[in-house]
């Protein structure tokens, strides 16, 4: 673990026999073919205490999992666009409540389903009236643009059929281009009126590109991942890393655990994935809402820096006000059963704390069963990869990021 500061988890007012629950979990989860293996990280006051990695990488060829297994990360990527997009707001770039047209004209006269969602949940696309208010760059982070995904029942093949990726295919062509065919489709409601999950992350990618003069990838890399010492986070990996890849497995309640090959496409509905994506293509859609791999020791330096108020290793990237801004509830009336931040879900009030946890703790997951919280209350991060989908209900990705709270003795 270089450059990572370690203890002994009673150093830090954690039990290591009851840490142990965590791997326990974990290797039930494996021995009952759920999962072929995953990695868990538990950080406490600036120090990991217990970096674990269990099982398989690959179950078929019998290829233990390390602690450094690169993992398709998926949505675990909206936090950290999300940041890049919080560092030039803090080079007084733009305001969040700036319209997201004063850099992409395209969104400069959207239209609106009519009526719009939820009240018509199926009917195709038809009528639309104009947008009351411009889209912001802070309805785009909070996903409340009015934006959606490929697998909604009434704009998802609208999105298909204009060949707007989500990130986890192969994709022609660049994320700029996909992001101004998505501008001339209709939102699904007026901006600012719901929370949608969304490819609005894929748009705020876009607007890193445009304000900064660069590629999104050379953005992460120059900004993000080289000063916090992430070398294995990125959104296409070359050869001598593609061996470090866990595979992706799929399950099914009467096939089992199915590895998802080298070229195959998997269907859930509309929407579709692939599992090769990360080195196999053309390497030039850079997905800000669900592209990049990583493996837990990088994301776990992600979350430290956002725990240490926006600094790592005399490294600062955002303000602690920032980091205040980021992790409150920005979506008040707006979701029933979850606060949401500027890219992360944050437990802003106790109707959202259902199980252990922290009031301020904020969190996130993506697609392919990898998850994270950030507690300051506790000054601790846990992050926690497998690559599993669809899970078939399996709910031991959440069950690893609450285990540590059950170990804190002070």
């Amino acid at each position: 673990m270089a450059g990572a500061i370690t203890a002994r988890p009673e150093e830090v007012g954690l039990s290591s026999e009851r840490l142990d629950r965590i791997a326990s979990a974990i290797q039930r989860s494996i021995d009952e073919g759920r999962i072929a293996g995953a990695v868990s990280l538990v950080a406490r006051q600036g120090k990991i205490v217990y970096f674990k990695a269990a099982g398989m990488a690959n179950r078929e060829t019998k290829t233990p999992m390390r602690t450094d297994a690169i993992f398709r990360i998926c949505s675990m990527s909206k936090p950290i666009t999300s940041v890049a997009v919080m560092m030039l707001y803090e080079e007084g770039r733009f305001t969040l409540n700036e319209p997201v047209s004063d850099f992409i004209p395209e969104f400069k006269n959207v239209k609106v389903l009519d009526p719009p969602w939820p009240q018509d949940k199926t009917s195709p696309p038809g009528a639309t009236v104009p947008a009351k208010r411009p889209i912001t760059i802070r309805h785009l982070l909070t996903h409340t643009s009015g934006l959606t995904y490929q697998w909604n029942p009434r704009l998802g093949k609208a999105y298909i059929d204009a060949g707007i990726g989500a990130g986890l295919l192969q994709q022609p062509g660049t994320i700029g281009e996909a992001v101004k065919k998505l501008a001339g489709i209709p939102l699904l409601f007026q901006p600012g009126d719901l929370w949608e999950y969304s490819l609005a992350d894929d748009v705020l990618g876009y607007l890193v590109e445009v304000v900064s003069g660069m590629p999104l990838d050379r953005f992460l890399e120059e900004r993000i991942f080289k000063p916090l010492g992430m070398k294995d986070t990125e959104f296409f990996l070359p050869p001598e890393k593609v061996g470090r890849l866990a595979t992706a497995y799929t399950y099914d309640p009467e096939k089992g655990l199915q590895p998802i090959l080298d070229g195959q496409t998997v269907r859930e509905g509309q929407f579709s994935y692939s599992a090769d994506y990360p080195y196999r293509g053309p390497r030039t859609y850079f997905s800000g809402g669900g592209g990049l791999c990583s493996t837990a020791q990088d994301y776990y330096r992600f979350c430290q820096m956002l725990l240490n108020g926006g600094e790592l290793g005399g490294t600062r990237l955002l303000s602690r006000k920032s980091i205040e801004l980021i992790s409150q509830n920005h979506v008040q009336g707006k979701a029933d059963d979850l606060g949401y931040g500027l890219g992360f879900g944050v437990i802003s009030e106790p109707k959202f704390l259902t199980e252990l946890g922290s009031l301020g703790s904020y969190y996130w997951g993506g697609f392919y069963y990898t998850s994270f919280v950030i507690d300051p209350k506790e000054d601790m991060v846990v992050v926690f990869m497998a690559q599993l989908h669809p899970t078939g209900g399996l709910d031991l990705d959440r069950k690893a990021i609450l285990l540590p709270y059950q170990a804190i003795m002070r």
